[in-house]
């Protein structure tokens, strides 16, 4: 550390040990609960996805006393792929003591969001939702793919994706491009005026009506996503061998070349999800589910839903047998 670093701190009296004993953290920014539940706890999750054999504790970030802190970095089990981390990103926590799918809030078809305020109080004791690294109210994420043995323009990509991580499609945006994708540009539309032609609005349309049955209509969403960014993927070594070629004719080509790859990804996504948003209204639409052929099926709701229905209501819903007289 800087000398200034640990001196500020003996002034300020937030530090009064050896300078081999500092820690900038702990002395600068000591974290309160909030801290390890809605940050750390995002990190955790992410660790124990990347690096499973490290065996995390997750104590640290339930705030247990004297618990052992995170480590500032670790080292993944396994060289991690571009697809390897975008599947880092989309996570509610599952399979852990914060999975979101599993208590009441996550509603009859396993929800893994909770709506804002994130902190509650009943009856003057405060309460939190959990914070995970996929949520509803994420506006941009991007995977930033880094080559350096390639050429810049070829070598650098941003994987750009708008809204929710785990609803998001990620599409390659080469680093040079002198344009970008229409649907994704400043002034398509705003935060209060929507449009069919701004990926932010299409994406969330898709996103915030699959919330209505969940567990359900995820599926469908991945099923388009994985095709989406399979696709870009298994594109990736032909685009990049063409634009290498064109880039020792003349590094404009090439950037020209990427330029109009990029447009292309975007807008088909867009198009895409649009379609995808129509097909999921007509699917499910009024609570029940209709397959390719048209055929109704009315799924309701979970067992676990009817039962908790019945034990707040009693014989409230109870069909009863009438007797003949009380028929009339």
């Amino acid at each position: 550390y800087e000398k200034d670093v640990i001196n500020l701190a003996r002034g300020k009296g937030w530090f009064n040990g050896k300078d081999e004993d500092f820690s900038f953290a702990d002395t600068y920014a000591p974290p309160d609960y909030g801290a390890l539940r809605f940050c750390e706890a995002r990190v955790w999750s992410m660790f124990r996805r990347a690096a499973p054999s490290l065996n995390l504790s997750i104590d640290y970030v339930k705030g247990v006393k004297d618990a052992e802190p995170l480590p500032l970095w670790i080292k993944p089990d396994k060289k991690l792929t571009v697809r390897d981390v975008m599947e880092l990103m989309r996570d509610h926590f599952e399979g852990t003591d914060f999975d979101m799918t599993k208590d009441i809030g996550a509603g009859p078809h396993q929800l893994p969001y909770r709506w804002s305020p994130l902190v509650w109080e009943i009856d003057s004791v405060e309460y939190c939702h959990e914070r995970p690294i996929s949520t509803q109210q994420t506006g941009f994420s991007f995977i930033a793919q880094a080559r350096s043995w390639l050429p810049d323009p070829i070598g650098g990509i941003l994987w750009f994706g708008v809204d929710d991580t785990y609803s998001t499609v990620y599409i390659p945006v080469y680093c040079n491009v002198n344009k970008i994708p229409v649907n994704y540009a400043v002034g398509v539309a705003n935060f209060t005026t929507s449009s069919w032609e701004s990926a932010f609005w299409v994406f969330n349309f898709v996103a915030n009506y699959a919330y209505l049955r969940y567990s359900h209509m995820i599926k469908d969403i991945q099923k388009v996503q994985r095709e989406l960014e399979g696709r870009f993927f298994a594109d990736q070594p032909g685009i990049e061998e063409a634009a290498q070629h064109l880039y020792k004719q003349s590094p404009q080509l090439a950037v020209d070349y990427l330029t109009e790859y990029s447009l292309k990804a975007g807008s088909e996504s867009v198009e895409r999800w649009k379609k995808l948003g129509e097909s999921l209204l007509c699917k499910y639409m009024d609570g029940n589910m209709k397959d390719e052929h048209g055929n109704v099926t009315r799924p309701g709701y979970p067992e676990f839903w009817y039962r908790k229905i019945i034990e707040e209501t009693g014989d409230h819903y109870k069909m009863q047998e009438l007797e003949p007289d009380s028929a009339r």
